[in-house]
């Protein structure tokens, strides 16, 4: 051996005495025990303030407010579970709303209104005796909504929750928004629901208007991109590519297009689009209603073809988009319709024969809105969208000045 040198370490460790093995043992009894205890322990410690460079400051912008501990036993305490059931039943009827969505928004619901009211009385008492709307937008981190979706479960993050609060906000049953610090929540009216009218903010005055395709054109379409956020098949139902044929049905034919604008700063919030089609593509009326998703579609191709003004055989419309943003329905949805009876009467005259008047309920927010008009569904459809059907010269004869 070389001087200055030192034996080298066996190769393989020597069998491990008695004592040794009892304290690797002990050592990961100890382990399983405080991975227990931080596992049980893991909001608390999330929330706990770290020691940054200006001091004490939270992990990350959201996790400075502090979590309101909710879970499914305290739900069925501040909301009994006959009335859960009374809420889920109407819940379920609304179009794209599946039982797991309805019981996140309940959950969501009920929390954000006990938060709400422990907030201004401490001392609040269970259960609460009814469902109302939020005085204003509460607080709600993701980690939040994730502790209060899935607790204790293994699925779940605080990412998956944040897509949960997407789909009820494109579901139309809540608006969320984010400051760069917080996110905040409001429940939106669901009349059904509640038991007496709530009070709603102000809001600027409208009109119906035409299209301007020049103008309108991009705002629209990210109103429209909105009904279809709730499915799945969204990819590509983009803002540009629903542009693109808004401007491009608008050049075959304007008179059908129309929005409610806002007078005060020319902004539309309402839209909807009359569309004549020609009578080789009334077929599609009669099939799967997936065919007249083409805004979300892959295929360029569109299978309704528009009848050109003048066309002797087309007989059928197709209400291929009517949206209002929400604050804007109940006050004027109406008078929105009012202006779709005066654009039918002028299209009678580019289509004398035209008798039918179709649309497809693909979003909750219309379903109420073609059944209170007289629209029927043409079939039982397994779908969450579907077609319906009203006589045109039924909707003509509509007196909608008392609709709700």
């Amino acid at each position: 051996m070389i001087k200055g040198d030192r034996p080298q370490p066996p190769s393989s460790q020597p069998h491990r005495t008695e004592v040794e093995r009892r304290n690797v043992k002990q050592g990961e009894v100890l382990l399983n025990l405080w991975t227990g205890i931080l596992s049980k322990y893991r909001t608390t410690l999330h929330h706990f303030p770290t020691v940054g460079a200006q001091g004490i400051a939270p992990s990350n912008a959201e996790e400075a407010h502090p979590v309101f501990p909710m879970d499914k036993f305290l739900l069925d305490t501040w909301f009994p579970v006959e009335q859960q059931r009374i809420v889920m039943t109407e819940l379920l009827r609304r179009v794209g709303l599946t039982r797991i969505r309805a019981d996140y928004f309940l959950q969501l619901w009920v929390y954000l209104l006990v938060k709400q009211n422990q907030e201004k009385t401490p001392a609040l008492k269970s259960p609460l005796l009814q469902l109302k709307l939020l005085t204003e937008p509460m607080i709600c981190t993701h980690r939040e909504a994730a502790n209060l979706f899935y607790g204790e479960k293994d699925q779940g993050s605080d990412r998956a929750a944040g897509l949960m609060l997407d789909k009820l906000t494109a579901l139309g049953l809540i608006r969320k928004s984010f400051d760069g610090n917080t996110t905040r929540i409001e429940i939106l009216p669901i009349p059904e629901l509640l038991s007496a009218p709530q009070a709603h903010p102000s809001i600027a005055a409208v009109k119906p208007d035409a299209f301007d395709p020049r103008c309108d054109a991009i705002p629209v379409a990210h109103l429209l991109a909105t009904n279809y956020n709730w499915m799945n098949r969204n990819l590509h139902a983009t803002p540009h590519r629903i542009a693109k044929l808004l401007r491009s049905w608008n050049q075959q034919y304007p008179t059908g297009m129309r929005v409610l604008r806002r007078i005060d700063n020319q902004n539309p919030v309402g839209f909807y689009l009359l569309y004549p089609v020609a009578s080789d593509s009334e077929a599609n009326f009669f099939q799967d209603p997936n065919r007249g998703l083409h805004f979300s579609s892959e295929n360029e191709i569109d299978p309704f073809i528009m009848a050109q003004a003048g066309d002797q055989n087309c007989l059928a419309v197709y209400i291929r988009s009517w949206v209002i943003d929400a604050p804007y329905i109940q006050p004027y949805q109406a008078h929105f319709l009012q202006d779709a009876q005066q654009v039918l009467h002028q299209m009678k005259q580019d289509f004398p024969k035209l008798c039918d008047l179709y649309s497809m309920i693909m979003h909750p927010t219309y379903e109420a809105l073609a059944a209170s008009l007289g629209f029927q569904k043409m079939r039982n459809a397994p779908s969450s969208i579907y077609w319906m059907y009203l006589a045109l010269d039924r909707f003509l004869a509509l007196s909608l000045q008392l609709l709700p």
